[in-house]
Protein backbone atom coordinates (compact mmCIF):
# COMPACT_ATOMS: atom_id res chain seq x y z
CA UNK A 1 0.00 0.00 0.00
CA UNK A 2 0.93 3.80 -0.75
CA UNK A 3 0.39 6.47 2.24
CA UNK A 4 1.04 10.09 0.92
CA UNK A 5 2.02 11.91 3.90
CA UNK A 6 0.79 15.75 4.28
CA UNK A 7 3.51 17.27 5.60
CA UNK A 8 1.04 20.89 5.97
CA UNK A 9 -1.61 18.97 7.70
CA UNK A 10 -3.29 19.92 11.02
CA UNK A 11 -2.43 15.76 11.93
CA UNK A 12 0.68 14.99 13.09
CA UNK A 13 2.89 12.54 10.91
CA UNK A 14 2.42 9.24 13.34
CA UNK A 15 -1.47 10.55 13.41
CA UNK A 16 -1.35 10.36 9.53
CA UNK A 17 -0.11 7.03 9.68
CA UNK A 18 -1.89 5.74 12.11
CA UNK A 19 -5.50 6.29 10.75
CA UNK A 20 -4.43 5.28 7.30
CA UNK A 21 -3.79 1.89 8.42
CA UNK A 22 -7.10 2.21 11.16
CA UNK A 23 -8.96 2.76 7.98
CA UNK A 24 -7.93 0.08 5.85
CA UNK A 25 -8.28 -2.69 8.59
CA UNK A 26 -11.68 -1.60 9.40
CA UNK A 27 -12.98 -1.72 6.23
CA UNK A 28 -11.36 -4.64 5.25
CA UNK A 29 -8.63 -3.72 2.97
CA UNK A 30 -6.24 -5.42 5.08
CA UNK A 31 -7.13 -8.80 6.40
CA UNK A 32 -7.15 -10.13 10.16
CA UNK A 33 -3.49 -11.65 10.36
CA UNK A 34 -1.97 -9.58 7.18
CA UNK A 35 1.74 -8.84 8.81
CA UNK A 36 2.25 -4.83 8.64
CA UNK A 37 5.91 -3.38 7.13
CA UNK A 38 8.40 -3.30 9.39
CA UNK A 39 9.35 -0.13 11.25
CA UNK A 40 12.35 0.02 9.68
CA UNK A 41 11.09 -0.53 6.47
CA UNK A 42 7.84 1.75 6.42
CA UNK A 43 9.79 4.55 8.30
CA UNK A 44 12.32 4.19 4.84
CA UNK A 45 9.60 3.87 2.20
CA UNK A 46 7.93 6.81 3.66
CA UNK A 47 11.17 9.07 4.69
CA UNK A 48 9.91 9.28 8.09
CA UNK A 49 12.36 8.60 11.28
CA UNK A 50 11.84 5.47 12.77
CA UNK A 51 10.28 6.84 15.91
CA UNK A 52 7.39 8.61 13.87
CA UNK A 53 6.24 4.55 12.44
CA UNK A 54 6.93 2.80 16.14
CA UNK A 55 4.26 5.85 17.61
CA UNK A 56 2.06 5.24 14.65
CA UNK A 57 1.64 1.54 15.44
CA UNK A 58 1.66 2.13 19.14
CA UNK A 59 -1.62 4.14 18.78
CA UNK A 60 -3.23 1.20 16.72
CA UNK A 61 -2.04 -1.35 18.90
CA UNK A 62 -3.41 0.63 21.55
CA UNK A 63 -6.79 1.05 20.19
CA UNK A 64 -7.23 -2.66 19.29
CA UNK A 65 -6.05 -3.02 15.54
CA UNK A 66 -2.69 -4.57 15.67
CA UNK A 67 -0.88 -7.06 18.25
CA UNK A 68 2.77 -6.85 17.94
CA UNK A 69 5.38 -8.92 19.00
CA UNK A 70 9.02 -8.44 19.98
CA UNK A 71 11.02 -9.75 17.01
CA UNK A 72 7.92 -11.22 14.81
CA UNK A 73 6.34 -8.08 13.72
CA UNK A 74 2.93 -6.81 14.07
CA UNK A 75 -0.15 -8.48 12.57
CA UNK A 76 -4.09 -6.97 12.08
CA UNK A 77 -5.79 -8.34 15.09
CA UNK A 78 -8.63 -10.41 14.87
CA UNK A 79 -11.74 -8.57 14.35
CA UNK A 80 -15.70 -9.39 15.11
CA UNK A 81 -17.29 -7.84 11.99
CA UNK A 82 -17.24 -10.48 8.92
CA UNK A 83 -15.41 -9.79 6.27
CA UNK A 84 -14.66 -11.31 2.92
CA UNK A 85 -11.64 -13.22 2.96
CA UNK A 86 -9.17 -11.53 0.45
CA UNK A 87 -5.84 -12.68 1.00
CA UNK A 88 -3.96 -14.33 -2.09
CA UNK A 89 -0.14 -14.48 -1.04
CA UNK A 90 1.80 -12.07 -3.25
CA UNK A 91 -1.27 -9.99 -3.58
CA UNK A 92 -1.09 -8.78 0.16
CA UNK A 93 2.21 -6.89 -0.43
CA UNK A 94 1.26 -5.19 -3.96
CA UNK A 95 1.09 -1.66 -3.44
CA UNK A 96 -2.46 0.04 -4.23
CA UNK A 97 -3.65 3.83 -3.27
CA UNK A 98 -6.73 2.66 -1.05
CA UNK A 99 -7.02 4.57 2.05
CA UNK A 100 -10.09 3.09 2.82
CA UNK A 101 -13.15 1.44 1.57
CA UNK A 102 -16.30 1.23 4.13
CA UNK A 103 -18.72 1.78 1.19
CA UNK A 104 -17.51 -1.66 -0.22
CA UNK A 105 -17.65 -3.14 3.28
CA UNK A 106 -21.19 -1.95 4.13
CA UNK A 107 -22.60 -3.60 1.21
CA UNK A 108 -21.52 -6.90 2.28
CA UNK A 109 -24.36 -7.00 4.83
CA UNK A 110 -27.20 -7.15 2.22
CA UNK A 111 -27.32 -10.80 2.81
CA UNK A 112 -29.04 -10.58 6.23
CA UNK A 113 -32.78 -11.30 7.24
CA UNK A 114 -32.75 -7.40 8.55
CA UNK A 115 -30.83 -5.15 6.86
CA UNK A 116 -30.88 -2.20 8.25
CA UNK A 117 -27.53 -0.61 7.19
CA UNK A 118 -28.44 0.24 3.78
CA UNK A 119 -30.40 3.38 2.96
CA UNK A 120 -32.82 1.90 0.12
CA UNK A 121 -36.25 1.94 -0.65
CA UNK A 122 -37.95 -1.88 -0.65
CA UNK A 123 -38.62 -2.50 -4.23
CA UNK A 124 -42.70 -3.01 -3.60
CA UNK A 125 -42.29 0.67 -3.02
CA UNK A 126 -40.51 1.41 -6.42
CA UNK A 127 -41.66 1.78 -9.85
CA UNK A 128 -40.07 -1.42 -11.30
CA UNK A 129 -43.09 -2.70 -13.31
CA UNK A 130 -43.37 0.30 -15.60
CA UNK A 131 -39.75 1.05 -15.76
CA UNK A 132 -39.09 -2.55 -16.93
CA UNK A 133 -41.96 -2.70 -19.49
CA UNK A 134 -40.55 0.53 -20.92
CA UNK A 135 -37.04 -1.05 -21.23
CA UNK A 136 -38.36 -4.35 -22.61
CA UNK A 137 -40.29 -2.08 -25.53
CA UNK A 138 -36.99 -0.63 -26.36
CA UNK A 139 -35.14 -3.90 -26.60
CA UNK A 140 -37.84 -5.14 -29.04
CA UNK A 141 -38.65 -2.09 -30.86
CA UNK A 142 -34.79 -0.43 -30.57
CA UNK A 143 -32.33 -2.89 -30.02
CA UNK A 144 -30.21 -0.65 -32.37
CA UNK A 145 -29.57 1.08 -28.52
CA UNK A 146 -27.72 -1.59 -27.51
CA UNK A 147 -25.17 -0.77 -29.84
CA UNK A 148 -25.03 3.13 -29.34
CA UNK A 149 -22.30 4.70 -27.43
CA UNK A 150 -24.24 7.37 -25.95
CA UNK A 151 -23.63 11.03 -25.46
CA UNK A 152 -21.12 11.63 -22.85
CA UNK A 153 -23.28 14.70 -21.71
CA UNK A 154 -25.76 12.46 -21.69
CA UNK A 155 -29.15 11.79 -23.67
CA UNK A 156 -30.36 14.82 -24.79
CA UNK A 157 -34.11 14.13 -24.65
CA UNK A 158 -33.08 13.11 -21.01
CA UNK A 159 -31.44 16.32 -20.13
CA UNK A 160 -34.35 18.46 -21.28
CA UNK A 161 -36.94 16.34 -19.09
CA UNK A 162 -34.47 17.08 -16.10
CA UNK A 163 -34.08 20.14 -16.88
CA UNK A 164 -38.21 20.74 -16.48
CA UNK A 165 -37.63 18.74 -13.33
CA UNK A 166 -35.14 21.11 -11.61
CA UNK A 167 -36.72 23.94 -13.07
CA UNK A 168 -40.13 23.27 -10.92
CA UNK A 169 -38.24 23.28 -8.48
CA UNK A 170 -36.37 26.79 -8.31
CA UNK A 171 -32.83 25.57 -10.14
CA UNK A 172 -33.19 27.67 -13.17
CA UNK A 173 -30.49 25.59 -16.05
CA UNK A 174 -30.24 24.75 -19.46
CA UNK A 175 -30.27 21.43 -20.55
CA UNK A 176 -26.93 22.03 -21.87
CA UNK A 177 -25.75 22.54 -18.21
CA UNK A 178 -26.55 19.38 -17.20
CA UNK A 179 -24.65 15.84 -17.18
CA UNK A 180 -26.35 12.41 -16.38
CA UNK A 181 -24.43 10.09 -14.46
CA UNK A 182 -23.83 6.47 -13.31
CA UNK A 183 -25.76 7.77 -9.94
CA UNK A 184 -24.72 10.78 -7.49
CA UNK A 185 -21.48 8.60 -6.48
CA UNK A 186 -20.18 9.02 -9.47
CA UNK A 187 -20.81 12.54 -9.99
CA UNK A 188 -18.89 12.64 -6.32
CA UNK A 189 -16.43 10.46 -7.71
CA UNK A 190 -16.09 13.31 -10.89
CA UNK A 191 -16.01 16.01 -8.99
CA UNK A 192 -12.92 14.90 -6.80
CA UNK A 193 -11.24 13.41 -9.88
CA UNK A 194 -11.00 17.08 -11.06
CA UNK A 195 -10.98 19.23 -8.94
CA UNK A 196 -9.23 17.70 -6.16
CA UNK A 197 -5.33 16.35 -5.15
CA UNK A 198 -3.15 15.37 -2.76
CA UNK A 199 -3.51 18.34 0.54
CA UNK A 200 -6.29 20.17 -1.00
CA UNK A 201 -8.89 21.52 1.94
CA UNK A 202 -11.93 20.02 1.58
CA UNK A 203 -14.85 20.33 4.06
CA UNK A 204 -17.43 18.08 5.36
CA UNK A 205 -20.33 18.06 7.42
CA UNK A 206 -19.54 15.92 10.77
CA UNK A 207 -20.68 13.16 10.25
CA UNK A 208 -21.54 12.64 6.41
CA UNK A 209 -22.00 10.29 3.72
CA UNK A 210 -19.22 7.20 3.25
CA UNK A 211 -19.50 6.99 -0.24
CA UNK A 212 -17.94 10.94 -0.69
CA UNK A 213 -15.64 10.21 2.38
CA UNK A 214 -14.22 7.48 0.56
CA UNK A 215 -14.13 9.19 -2.97
CA UNK A 216 -12.14 12.33 -1.17
CA UNK A 217 -9.62 9.89 0.91
CA UNK A 218 -8.60 8.42 -2.09
CA UNK A 219 -7.93 11.71 -3.72
CA UNK A 220 -5.45 12.32 -0.88
CA UNK A 221 -7.72 15.69 0.49
CA UNK A 222 -7.51 16.99 4.12
CA UNK A 223 -11.09 16.50 4.86
CA UNK A 224 -11.87 19.01 7.60
CA UNK A 225 -15.58 17.99 9.51
CA UNK A 226 -17.92 20.45 10.60
CA UNK A 227 -19.85 20.03 13.19
CA UNK A 228 -24.05 19.78 12.78
CA UNK A 229 -27.08 20.69 15.05
CA UNK A 230 -30.88 20.30 13.83
CA UNK A 231 -30.39 22.90 11.39
CA UNK A 232 -27.65 21.47 9.74
CA UNK A 233 -23.82 22.35 9.19
CA UNK A 234 -23.07 24.73 11.49
CA UNK A 235 -22.15 27.48 8.91
CA UNK A 236 -20.35 29.65 11.46
CA UNK A 237 -17.78 27.04 12.94
CA UNK A 238 -17.26 26.19 9.37
CA UNK A 239 -16.29 30.08 8.51
CA UNK A 240 -13.98 30.34 11.37
CA UNK A 241 -12.47 27.10 10.30
CA UNK A 242 -11.94 28.68 6.47
CA UNK A 243 -10.10 31.67 8.20
CA UNK A 244 -7.19 28.95 9.10
CA UNK A 245 -7.67 26.55 6.21
CA UNK A 246 -9.41 28.33 2.86
CA UNK A 247 -11.61 25.57 1.00
CA UNK A 248 -11.15 23.98 -1.82
CA UNK A 249 -14.21 22.70 -2.33
CA UNK A 250 -17.14 21.95 0.54
CA UNK A 251 -19.77 18.71 0.35
CA UNK A 252 -22.69 19.01 1.72
CA UNK A 253 -25.85 16.79 1.70
CA UNK A 254 -28.15 19.57 3.03
CA UNK A 255 -31.89 18.01 3.17
CA UNK A 256 -32.43 15.10 4.85
CA UNK A 257 -28.93 14.31 5.29
CA UNK A 258 -26.90 10.94 5.37
CA UNK A 259 -26.97 10.16 8.24
CA UNK A 260 -28.15 12.16 10.57
CA UNK A 261 -31.40 13.35 8.99
CA UNK A 262 -31.08 17.12 9.32
CA UNK A 263 -32.04 19.75 7.41
CA UNK A 264 -29.81 22.80 6.85
CA UNK A 265 -32.03 26.04 7.18
CA UNK A 266 -32.88 28.65 4.50
CA UNK A 267 -30.38 30.92 6.31
CA UNK A 268 -27.24 28.70 6.39
CA UNK A 269 -28.03 27.90 2.78
CA UNK A 270 -27.36 31.68 2.15
CA UNK A 271 -24.69 32.06 4.08
CA UNK A 272 -22.78 28.77 2.73
CA UNK A 273 -23.20 30.02 -0.66
CA UNK A 274 -22.23 33.35 0.42
CA UNK A 275 -18.83 31.40 2.09
CA UNK A 276 -18.19 30.24 -1.17
CA UNK A 277 -18.49 33.02 -3.15
CA UNK A 278 -16.15 34.76 -1.09
CA UNK A 279 -13.81 31.87 -0.97
CA UNK A 280 -14.32 31.25 -4.56
CA UNK A 281 -14.77 28.00 -4.16
CA UNK A 282 -17.07 25.19 -5.30
CA UNK A 283 -19.97 23.80 -3.27
CA UNK A 284 -21.42 19.92 -4.17
CA UNK A 285 -24.60 19.95 -3.09
CA UNK A 286 -26.04 16.23 -2.88
CA UNK A 287 -29.50 15.71 -2.94
CA UNK A 288 -30.57 12.58 -3.13
CA UNK A 289 -33.72 12.61 -0.87
CA UNK A 290 -35.33 16.28 -0.97
CA UNK A 291 -38.53 14.91 -3.07
CA UNK A 292 -38.89 12.57 0.03
CA UNK A 293 -40.02 14.79 2.45
CA UNK A 294 -43.34 13.69 4.85
CA UNK A 295 -45.02 16.99 5.76
CA UNK A 296 -43.97 20.32 3.88
CA UNK A 297 -41.18 20.44 1.26
CA UNK A 298 -37.80 21.15 2.22
CA UNK A 299 -36.02 24.69 1.80
CA UNK A 300 -34.92 25.66 -1.60
CA UNK A 301 -31.67 24.18 -3.21
CA UNK A 302 -28.46 25.80 -2.48
CA UNK A 303 -28.50 26.00 -6.31
CA UNK A 304 -31.33 27.66 -6.75
CA UNK A 305 -30.02 30.61 -5.41
CA UNK A 306 -26.14 30.09 -7.27
CA UNK A 307 -25.70 32.98 -9.85
CA UNK A 308 -22.64 32.71 -9.98
CA UNK A 309 -21.55 28.63 -10.59
CA UNK A 310 -20.08 27.85 -7.74
CA UNK A 311 -22.47 25.05 -6.78
CA UNK A 312 -22.08 21.48 -8.31
CA UNK A 313 -25.64 20.02 -7.88
CA UNK A 314 -26.00 16.77 -8.03
CA UNK A 315 -30.25 15.06 -7.92
CA UNK A 316 -30.08 11.26 -7.65
CA UNK A 317 -33.17 9.33 -9.15
CA UNK A 318 -31.22 5.72 -8.10
CA UNK A 319 -32.86 5.46 -4.70
CA UNK A 320 -36.50 6.61 -5.70
CA UNK A 321 -36.77 4.83 -9.18
CA UNK A 322 -34.45 1.70 -9.71
CA UNK A 323 -31.47 1.63 -8.12
CA UNK A 324 -29.65 -0.98 -10.91
CA UNK A 325 -30.58 1.73 -13.59
CA UNK A 326 -28.04 4.30 -11.70
CA UNK A 327 -29.59 7.41 -13.09
CA UNK A 328 -28.87 10.86 -11.76
CA UNK A 329 -28.06 14.11 -13.05
CA UNK A 330 -24.94 16.55 -11.98
CA UNK A 331 -26.06 20.23 -13.02
CA UNK A 332 -23.00 22.81 -13.46
CA UNK A 333 -22.04 25.71 -15.35
CA UNK A 334 -19.28 26.77 -18.05
CA UNK A 335 -16.09 25.09 -17.97
CA UNK A 336 -16.73 23.60 -14.37
CA UNK A 337 -19.45 21.10 -16.41
CA UNK A 338 -16.84 21.29 -19.46
CA UNK A 339 -14.14 19.41 -17.28
CA UNK A 340 -16.51 17.03 -15.64
CA UNK A 341 -17.91 15.97 -18.98
CA UNK A 342 -13.87 15.40 -20.15
CA UNK A 343 -13.58 13.49 -16.70
CA UNK A 344 -16.66 11.52 -17.43
CA UNK A 345 -15.52 10.48 -20.96
CA UNK A 346 -12.21 9.03 -20.13
CA UNK A 347 -14.31 6.98 -16.80
CA UNK A 348 -17.12 5.26 -19.12
CA UNK A 349 -17.30 6.84 -22.74
CA UNK A 350 -20.63 7.75 -21.45
CA UNK A 351 -23.81 6.12 -18.98
CA UNK A 352 -25.40 3.45 -20.84
CA UNK A 353 -28.48 4.77 -23.20
CA UNK A 354 -31.14 1.99 -22.49
CA UNK A 355 -31.08 2.72 -18.98
CA UNK A 356 -31.63 6.67 -19.62
CA UNK A 357 -34.37 6.24 -22.04
CA UNK A 358 -35.56 3.79 -19.79
CA UNK A 359 -36.66 5.98 -17.29
CA UNK A 360 -37.23 8.59 -19.31
CA UNK A 361 -41.10 8.60 -19.81
CA UNK A 362 -41.52 7.76 -15.96
CA UNK A 363 -40.15 11.07 -14.82
CA UNK A 364 -41.72 13.26 -17.85
CA UNK A 365 -45.26 12.01 -17.26
CA UNK A 366 -45.35 9.91 -14.00
CA UNK A 367 -42.78 10.73 -11.51
CA UNK A 368 -44.97 13.48 -9.27
CA UNK A 369 -47.51 11.31 -8.87
CA UNK A 370 -45.54 8.29 -8.10
CA UNK A 371 -43.35 10.67 -4.84
CA UNK A 372 -46.36 11.94 -3.58
CA UNK A 373 -47.25 8.05 -2.80
CA UNK A 374 -43.96 6.97 -2.02
CA UNK A 375 -43.81 10.03 0.77
CA UNK A 376 -46.75 8.73 2.56
CA UNK A 377 -45.66 5.10 2.48
CA UNK A 378 -42.27 6.32 3.63
CA UNK A 379 -44.04 8.36 6.37
CA UNK A 380 -46.12 5.44 7.64
CA UNK A 381 -42.87 3.63 8.14
CA UNK A 382 -41.19 6.50 10.10
CA UNK A 383 -44.19 6.50 12.21
CA UNK A 384 -44.05 2.98 13.16
CA UNK A 385 -40.51 3.07 13.33
CA UNK A 386 -40.79 6.09 16.09
CA UNK A 387 -43.45 4.28 17.75
CA UNK A 388 -41.51 1.39 18.28
CA UNK A 389 -38.28 3.28 19.39
CA UNK A 390 -40.39 5.09 22.06
CA UNK A 391 -41.91 1.57 23.42
CA UNK A 392 -38.70 -0.68 22.99
CA UNK A 393 -35.46 1.71 23.15
CA UNK A 394 -33.54 1.17 26.37
CA UNK A 395 -32.87 4.14 28.81
CA UNK A 396 -30.04 6.15 27.28
CA UNK A 397 -30.93 6.22 24.01
CA UNK A 398 -31.48 9.08 22.01
CA UNK A 399 -33.12 9.84 18.47
CA UNK A 400 -34.20 12.51 16.69
CA UNK A 401 -37.16 11.99 13.87
CA UNK A 402 -36.02 13.23 10.35
CA UNK A 403 -38.63 15.07 8.57
CA UNK A 404 -37.81 13.26 5.50
CA UNK A 405 -35.47 10.61 3.91
CA UNK A 406 -35.09 6.83 4.85
CA UNK A 407 -32.83 6.85 7.98
CA UNK A 408 -32.91 7.01 11.62
CA UNK A 409 -30.02 8.41 13.76
CA UNK A 410 -29.94 6.68 17.03
CA UNK A 411 -26.95 7.80 19.83
CA UNK A 412 -26.06 5.73 22.48
CA UNK A 413 -24.79 5.67 26.13
CA UNK A 414 -21.70 6.40 27.14
CA UNK A 415 -19.10 3.19 25.68
CA UNK A 416 -21.44 1.78 23.80
CA UNK A 417 -19.54 -1.22 22.67
CA UNK A 418 -20.78 -0.98 19.03
CA UNK A 419 -18.25 -3.50 18.00
CA UNK A 420 -19.30 -6.05 19.88
CA UNK A 421 -22.96 -4.82 19.24
CA UNK A 422 -22.82 -5.56 15.55
CA UNK A 423 -21.33 -9.16 15.88
CA UNK A 424 -24.37 -9.55 18.16
CA UNK A 425 -26.64 -7.97 15.66
CA UNK A 426 -25.03 -10.20 12.63
CA UNK A 427 -25.54 -13.44 14.89
CA UNK A 428 -29.62 -12.48 14.35
CA UNK A 429 -29.31 -11.98 10.76
CA UNK A 430 -29.50 -8.19 11.61
CA UNK A 431 -27.35 -5.10 9.90
CA UNK A 432 -27.26 -1.62 10.91
CA UNK A 433 -24.38 1.20 9.90
CA UNK A 434 -21.73 2.46 12.83
CA UNK A 435 -21.83 5.52 12.94
CA UNK A 436 -17.61 5.69 13.13
CA UNK A 437 -17.45 5.49 9.14
CA UNK A 438 -19.19 8.08 8.64
CA UNK A 439 -15.94 10.12 9.64
CA UNK A 440 -12.69 10.08 8.37
CA UNK A 441 -9.88 8.84 10.28
CA UNK A 442 -10.63 6.51 13.21
CA UNK A 443 -13.01 8.73 15.12
CA UNK A 444 -14.78 6.71 17.62
CA UNK A 445 -18.41 7.61 17.66
CA UNK A 446 -21.52 7.00 20.12
CA UNK A 447 -24.43 6.62 17.21
CA UNK A 448 -25.69 4.48 14.59
CA UNK A 449 -28.28 4.42 11.77
CA UNK A 450 -30.92 2.62 10.44
CA UNK A 451 -32.99 2.62 7.75
CA UNK A 452 -36.50 1.94 7.87
CA UNK A 453 -37.80 1.55 4.42
CA UNK A 454 -35.18 -0.98 3.42
CA UNK A 455 -38.07 -3.86 4.24
CA UNK A 456 -41.78 -4.36 3.91
CA UNK A 457 -43.56 -2.46 6.85
CA UNK A 458 -44.25 -5.64 9.23
CA UNK A 459 -40.72 -6.90 8.12
CA UNK A 460 -39.39 -3.54 9.65
CA UNK A 461 -41.31 -3.99 12.38
CA UNK A 462 -40.73 -6.96 13.23
CA UNK A 463 -36.69 -6.68 12.76
CA UNK A 464 -36.71 -3.11 14.35
CA UNK A 465 -38.31 -4.76 17.67
CA UNK A 466 -35.86 -7.69 17.53
CA UNK A 467 -32.78 -5.11 17.25
CA UNK A 468 -34.19 -2.93 20.35
CA UNK A 469 -34.63 -6.02 22.54
CA UNK A 470 -30.77 -6.52 21.65
CA UNK A 471 -29.67 -3.53 21.96
CA UNK A 472 -31.41 -3.60 25.58
CA UNK A 473 -29.44 -6.89 26.65
CA UNK A 474 -26.35 -5.34 25.11
CA UNK A 475 -26.14 -2.00 27.39
CA UNK A 476 -27.29 -4.26 30.38
CA UNK A 477 -24.03 -6.20 29.80
CA UNK A 478 -21.71 -4.02 29.31
CA UNK A 479 -23.30 -1.47 32.88
CA UNK A 480 -22.43 -5.00 35.09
Amino acid sequence: MRIDLLRSSTKSLPQQISETFAQRITSGLLQPGSKLPSVRGLASSLKVSQVTVSKAYADLETRGHIVCSQGKGCYVAERQRNLPDTSAGWQDSYDDYLPRAQLWRNFNYSEVKYPFHLAAIHSSLLPLEPIGATMAALVQEEPELMASYGNFQGDQELREVMRRHLQSRGIAIGSNDLMITSGSQQGIDLVARTFVGPGDTVYLEAPSYTGAIDVFAGRGAEMIFVPMDEQGMRVDRLTAMCDRRPPKLIYTNPTFQNPSGATMSITRRQRLLELARSYRCLIVEDDPFSDLYFHQPPPPSIKSMDGAGHVVYMKSFSKVLAPGCRIACVAAEGNILSRLIAAKSSSDLGSPLLTQRAVLPFIDRRYEAYAAKLRTALRLRKEAAAMLLKQYAPAGVSWTLPEGGLNLWLQLPQSPGIDKLHALADQDGISFLPGDVCYAGDTPSRHIRLCYSQLTQKDMERGLRQFLHLLDRHLRSIRQ
